[in-house]
């Protein structure tokens, strides 16, 4: 299983319905969206990924999930072609209300050889740094 990473930034790309998707992970109610994704010929259903916020502060992890589609051609943001996946969420935060895992703490410990703030969305996260991201994550959404 390969781990992908995605950025969302909210002044270029609002996300109008993320309270009520929070809300559904929340209840255990399947959540999924679509992201675009350059690591498309890697992907593979039931791969891991991370989403972070980036732009302004607070930037770092907000949510998590599984790919839940294989990748297919859609559209960005600006119109172009692209491969999407589509994810579904395990955990979903609100960076605006909820705290998020920080680029400071990941930042801290052997995390600081991945690049958090990425241009493209769906990078590969480094193989040997997926177990310490898991583990810095469950210890964050326990606190």
């Amino acid at each position: 299983m390969n781990t992908f990473l995605f950025g969302w930034n909210p002044i270029k790309f609002p996300w109008p319905e993320l309270a009520n998707e929070m809300l559904q992970v929340q209840q255990n109610i399947p959540s999924t969206e679509s992201w675009t994704c350059i690591s498309h010929t890697k992907v593979k259903v039931g791969d891991r990924a991370f989403f972070v916020h980036v732009g302004k502060d607070p930037r770092g992890l907000f949510a998590s999930g599984y790919i839940s589609s294989t990748p297919f051609k859609g559209k960005n943001a600006k119109g172009r072609d692209c491969y999407r996946v589509t994810v579904t969420f395990d955990v979903l935060l609100d960076p605006s209300s909820s705290p998020i895992l920080t680029l400071e703490l990941l930042n801290m410990s052997a995390l600081s050889k991945q690049n958090w703030t990425p241009q493209a969305s769906g990078i590969t996260i480094q193989p040997e740094l997926v177990e310490e991201l898991e583990l810095l994550w469950k210890d964050f959404l326990e606190q």
